[in-house]
């Protein structure tokens, strides 16, 4: 326990660079806990300081760890379009109630190259008219990317929000074939 008689657990975290910008990776003994877009210094120390706040105990930058390894090994994979699906350890104490039974829907639901409207991934969680509620939880996402809430778009067909920036979401879909890369 810390001063504040919380449990401490220990967390490593690492840079990787990939085709959208530097993610920050954070991991603990139960499995990658966040992924975080745009990883400059001042958006890496805003996370940092969540996740000690959060998880107890200040995360230590270990890009060598044991707890890291597999993460970096897939997302590596995913970026050079050789990987389709993460086979992870997930540690989801970052999120609870209907947004962490939303981002595990999606999780498991929603297979790489295809993609599904907030208000349909609303009904398959049984909560039908909750596309707004789908929306708040994919921007409280702590695993973006391994979690792919870029993904979830409008009935319309138009691509939604992202927390990655609407930019970051074309790429990862036409990664997947699901949008064409843009011409310039």
């Amino acid at each position: 326990m810390d001063s504040h008689g919380q449990d401490e657990q220990r967390v490593v975290w690492a840079v990787v660079g990939t085709d959208i910008g530097p993610l920050m990776l954070a991991a603990t003994g139960d499995g990658l806990v966040n992924v975080v877009f745009h990883a400059s210094d001042a958006v890496r120390d805003q996370a940092l300081e969540r996740l000690a706040a959060r998880l107890g105990g200040w995360p230590a930058e270990e890009p060598d760890s044991p707890l890291l390894a597999e993460a970096i090994r897939q997302l590596r994979a995913y970026f050079a379009g050789e990987r389709h699906d993460f086979d992870l350890p997930l540690d989801w104490s970052l999120i609870s109630g209907f947004n962490r039974q939303v981002l595990r829907e999606l999780a498991s639901g929603v297979p790489y190259g295809t993609v599904v409207g907030y208000g349909d991934l609303a009904g398959r969680v049984g909560q039908p008219g909750g596309a707004q509620a789908v929306g708040a939880a994919m921007g409280a996402n702590p695993l973006p990317v391994v979690v792919p809430c870029h993904r979830v778009v409008e009935s319309d067909g138009g691509l939604g929000g992202f927390g990655g920036g609407l930019e970051t979401k074309r790429k990862l879909l036409a990664l997947e074939g699901v949008l064409p890369e843009p011409l310039f």
